[in-house]
């Protein structure tokens, strides 16, 4: 089998990018952040000839992540930290089906994407939430680098949009819901297939406004500060790749496209430190399919984490997780930084570290500048992501 895997992984996920590669992918990549997803595994890279993994993208089409370097000084911002995040909070929408605060007017609603039947009816709801950031592991993260100037991250995708788009085809394909099932693939010349690729590319022009808007408006309308550089990249989406001297769709879920000088954003945990890195040449990165993380990636599920609510003698009672409030909040603190939100399924224990699984991939990538978050806004407890990727 034509597949590089990187890190340590469980029988389970890895079984997962074998069914990927027996549905017809020429060559695959499971990335060192890995674990189990819809049909692909997150962190998994699936080459195609001439056919797309509608499953593959997964139902957050598009999310990715942007970092914004400043002009701002840790000296400026850190004795404000506390008020910063309050605005961002007041300022930005966090949670599922949320509208935005403020309306936000961009150029994709000419797109003629638009007309197509699963996409007429999304538009008004699109209209609404861009500009909103979800619930899950989405962020909005203030950080300072090792020269301590002030960068501003995001994370998240293409909100109901995408959701619903994905939903939409994959019903239409007649994919199967659950992990452990073959993923939902398509031929590309297909009438689902160019209709897909045109959703998807859509959805991919809108997480991208939605990113700039939510970030921009972070440093220019909190921070008060200047727009030095921008690092933008999608880690669920489809793209046309030559690689081997064939060209392919290559499909990464929750994977970092890093191909030589091109430059990505990564995140950790919510108090751990994030990376820009960018991608170099050599064998083990064509390997690679010059790809990489898009995170620190998960060793327990949300449900292992937060606990559930499971019926005792009739009665719904809550049964703890592994991670502990009081734990969670002594890792946030001692990494000195200011919380907005988040929840025990997105605690710090409940990911792996970050330089372990960037040392996987030694030879691949290379570390430009770190991270230290100061600030992390995510939302609250209590709100379910059903975006599933």
């Amino acid at each position: 089998m034509n597949t590089k895997i990187f890190g340590q992984h469980d029988a389970a996920t890895i079984a997962q990018i074998e069914r990927c590669v027996a549905a017809g992918g020429d060559r695959a990549v499971l990335c060192a952040d890995g674990h189990k997803g819809y049909a692909q595994p997150i962190g998994g890279v699936v080459a195609y000839k001439d056919k797309l993994s509608l499953s593959g993208v997964g139902f957050d089409i598009a999310c990715g992540n942007l970092a914004i370097r400043t002009d701002a000084t840790l000296a400026e911002i850190a004795p404000a930290t506390e008020i910063i995040m309050d605005q961002v909070v007041r300022d930005i929408s966090f949670g599922v089906g949320r509208s935005s605060k403020t309306r936000v007017d961009h150029e994709l609603f000419d797109d003629e994407a638009w007309q197509l039947k699963p996409l007429r009816d999304l538009k008004a709801t699109a209209r609404e939430q861009l500009g909103t950031v979800g619930g899950g592991n989405h962020y909005v993260d203030i950080f300072a680098d090792e020269q301590d100037r002030i960068w501003v991250g995001v994370h998240f995708g293409s909100r109901g949009l995408g959701h619903k788009t994905a939903t939409h085809f994959l019903k239409a394909a007649g994919g199967k819901d659950g992990m452990d099932v073959p993923p939902t693939v398509v031929p590309e010349d297909s009438e689902i297939g160019v209709d897909y690729l045109a959703g998807m590319h859509l959805a991919g022009r809108y997480a991208y406004a939605g990113r700039e808007a939510v970030a921009r408006h972070v440093v220019r309308g909190i921070l008060r500060a200047k727009i030095e550089e921008e690092v933008h990249n999608h880690h669920n989406f489809a793209w046309r790749e030559t690689h081997h001297g064939e060209q392919y769709w290559v499909v990464r879920k929750g994977a970092t496209p890093a191909f030589p000088g091109q430059k990505s954003f990564i995140g950790g945990s919510m108090a751990d430190d994030a990376v820009i890195i960018e991608g170099v040449d050599s064998p083990v990165s064509q390997e690679a399919l010059f790809s990489t993380v898009h995170g620190a990636g998960r060793v327990m599920s949300r449900t292992q984490a937060k606990g559930k609510f499971v019926k005792v003698n009739g009665k719904r009672i809550r049964q703890d997780g592994l991670v502990r409030h009081d734990e969670m909040m002594k890792w946030v603190r001692d990494k000195g930084v200011v919380l907005r939100g988040g929840d025990l399924d997105e605690a710090p224990q409940a990911y792996r570290r970050l330089p372990d699984v960037l040392a996987s991939h030694a030879g691949t990538i290379r570390i430009l500048h770190t991270l230290r978050p100061i600030g992390v806004a995510m939302a609250g407890k209590d709100i379910v992501d059903p975006y599933k990727d």
